[in-house]
């Protein structure tokens, strides 16, 4: 799982198998949560859900009728992964895909088997951000197998209640309905993400414009990098739906083929809502340099129109600072007052100067 926040960069997008690894060799991570298996089975009359602590048990699933969702989660147990795998003849670079996380998005055929290897996005615990999550789906005849990474909360809920309460047609379809529900939650899950990456652009932009500071900076920044991520992930998943619809795959039905194309569809619109909010925050980028500068134009402006009142002032001192015996304005009794009123009526002509031509109304603005 990988976690994007407004935290400072400090994670690794992907790791690799160790050179010479051998092909189907399973990289278990030492914080992997514990592997949990649930099944729920059902047809259109009814439905049942059961938590599995034997992988045995889910070997019966094969052998009937009614669809059959086997949902593991977490990556923590080996034993239980293998096992799996044999009992759905899962071919070892399957099961490699299925347990080293992260992987490429990719839709690939394998006999009975179509694979689906998806990524789901859930909203961060913290104010921003979102956690990223592999998730995994294995097709066969009437069973489908997903494998998440964590054994916390996901966007499946709304699938579950529609097969608990009979909801819409997904009891009166098959085991392809049901991928395509999932991979449609997916996809939407996204929606939510997406808005509120929007709002955090639409505030940064407000505070941008009034008081612009390094810190907004660097949540601009931060909000590129994550919409970045979230491209690289929407334009894979876009991709491998569009794999969905041009391969002729006889676990996927035309009926269902029907629906795949309203979940391309919803792809697509997250590619481009992603890529219009990667470049609404670059020209914030563009915002907050244009307003330091015009910050740093008013400053140099009250700085320039300042210097220029006392320019003359400081001539006119500097004139009668100088240690010269003979000048007649020493001698004058009337002398000093008329350097005052002389230099008062030169600063006092200089701002009036200024206020014709508007300088100091564009101060006040």
């Amino acid at each position: 799982m990988t976690q994007f926040s407004a935290a400072p960069p400090e994670y690794t997008d992907y790791f690799y198998d160790q050179p010479g690894s051998a092909p189907g060799t399973l990289m278990i991570d030492e914080d992997a949560a514990p592997t949990e298996i649930t099944l729920i089975e059902y047809n259109e009359t009814q439905a049942r859900r059961v938590v599995i602590t034997n992988p045995e048990d889910c070997s019966i699933c094969l052998e009937k009728q009614s669809v059959s969702w086997i949902d593991v989660q977490g990556l923590g147990n080996e034993e239980t992964l293998r096992q799996l795998g044999q009992i759905f003849n899962l071919h070892p670079l399957v099961l490699e895909d299925v347990v080293n996380v992260p992987q490429r998005l990719k839709v690939e055929e394998y006999d009975d088997q179509l694979v689906i290897v998806a990524r789901m996005v859930l909203p961060s615990s913290g104010e921003s951000g979102f956690i990223s999550e592999q998730v995994s789906f294995v097709l066969q005849d009437n069973t489908l197998l997903t494998v998440q990474e964590e054994t916390m909360h996901d966007c499946f809920e709304p699938v579950r209640k529609r097969i608990r309460f009979k909801q819409g047609s997904i009891r009166r379809m098959g085991a392809d309905y049901l991928a395509y529900s999932l991979l449609d939650s997916v996809i939407d899950g996204f929606f939510p993400i997406l808005e509120s990456y929007s709002d955090q652009l639409e505030v940064l932009e407000d505070e941008i414009m009034l008081n612009p500071s390094r810190e907004m900076l660097n949540r601009v920044h931060l909000l590129k990098r994550d919409l970045l991520s979230l491209r690289r992930v929407s334009w894979s998943q876009r991709d491998a739906i569009a794999s969905l619809l041009r391969d002729d795959s006889p676990l996927i039905s035309k009926d269902v083929k029907v629906y795949l194309r309203d979940c391309h569809d919803h792809a697509v619109q997250i590619l481009e809502m992603v890529e219009t909010y990667r470049e609404f925050a670059a020209s914030l980028m563009d915002v907050y340099l244009s307003s330091v500068s015009n910050r740093m134009n008013e400053v140099m402006k009250v700085l320039t129109v300042i210097s220029t009142i006392f320019i003359p002032l400081t001539f006119i001192c500097g004139i009668y600072g100088m240690n010269f015996t003979h000048m007649p304005e020493l001698t004058w009794e009337w002398g000093y007052p008329m350097v005052w009123f002389l230099m008062g009526g030169i600063a006092s002509g200089l701002v009036y100067f200024f206020w014709q031509r508007g300088w100091f109304s564009s101060f006040s603005d």
